[in-house]
């Protein structure tokens, strides 16, 4: 079902998608590609809304900052003092988070309200990012497609062409509380990682990859997840063409279990330790799939290159079940 949702203070209408099956209601908004709601049931049968967002489009551009549910890009996570070079070319971006670029720049893909269509159980959003948009170079052509699967797992397809050499990495920000409210840090968390990239003071890898073995950071049995977490997770997996599992969040007051499959090699675990009203600290737990930070300016990292002759695919799978 496609309404209208609201406009903008600048009277951009803002539409909203809904889609159901199996169970599971998803709210998709074409502003910022989010992830409004998604409503799934307990083991109770009673259904509760497990993601954090907005009842009204005014407060998602007045809460920027956190990207609630959101499609972030050009580049999702750090990008270090906002420049990379590619090809001899050095590229300078906005710098807005401390001294670096983050999700995209100052008016990143969340930011942006996307074209829709309908297909199969869902909704297909696409736009046109053009050459210089927050200083990335390319005109880059991009869709992402939101549908609910049989078993009604959220199912998200990002595909791109671009005109020039540029770089690209997509994820959805959506914050998980499988409660459906309170704080989720109680929630269980596995991560099928057996290292992570250690950031420096600005959360800027360092480049290395550590053992998680003997750290807080070793999700690997089932454990509450805590907070005090942005960082991001180096896959056993790596790059895969197809979605593999790669985590699975559980809350054992509900019964709710949320498990995570995709074709990226890094997983960013962010645990919202400093979000602020109408929300907590801990009220929701990012679960962000995609390269890692910095990954222009670290050739020992997965590439993000993107050339002309070539498709951007990524995959991720959001499924719900009861424990």
């Amino acid at each position: 079902m496609n309404e209208l949702f609201g406009t903008l203070s600048d009277g951009t209408a803002v539409h909203r998608w809904t889609l159901e099956r199996a169970g599971v209601r998803v709210r998709v908004l074409t502003y910022g590609g989010i992830v409004q709601s998604v409503e799934v049931p307990d083991r109770d049968g009673v259904a509760a809304d497990v993601v954090l967002g907005f009842a009204e489009p005014a407060d998602y551009p007045a809460h920027p900052g956190p990207y609630f549910g959101a499609l972030v890009g050009r580049y999702a996570n750090r990008i270090a003092r906002g420049r990379f070079t590619l090809d001899g070319l050095t590229y300078a971006l906005p710098v807005n988070s401390g001294p670096n670029c983050l999700h995209g720049g100052e008016r990143g893909f969340d930011q942006r309200v996307w074209d829709a269509e309908p297909v199969a159980h869902g909704v297909r959003l696409s736009r046109v990012s053009a050459h210089g948009e927050e200083g990335f170079p390319g005109r880059l052509e991009l869709a992402a497609t939101y549908s609910l699967d049989a078993d009604g797992a959220l199912r998200i397809v990002y595909e791109a062409v671009t005109d020039a050499p540029t770089v690209v990495n997509l994820t959805n920000h959506s914050y998980f509380n499988l409660a459906g409210a309170g704080n989720a840090g109680g929630h269980e968390l596995r991560i099928a990682a057996s290292r992570f990239t250690p950031v420096d003071a600005d959360l800027i890898p360092t480049g290395e990859e550590e053992p998680v073995e003997g750290t807080r950071f070793d999700f690997r049995a089932p454990r509450k997840v805590g907070s005090g977490y942005d960082h991001n997770f180096v896959l056993d997996k790596g790059v895969t063409d197809t979605p593999v599992e790669v985590a699975e969040l559980h809350d054992p007051a509900s019964g709710r279990v949320l498990t995570v499959s995709t074709t990226e090699p890094g997983l960013q675990l962010y645990t919202a330790d400093h979000l602020a009203d109408p929300f907590a600290p801990g009220d929701g737990i990012a679960l962000e799939t995609q390269h890692f930070p910095d990954s222009p300016n670290r050739p020992e990292f997965p590439s993000t290159v993107l050339r002309p002759g070539e498709v951007f695919r990524s995959e991720t799978v959001y499924a719900f079940s009861l424990r």
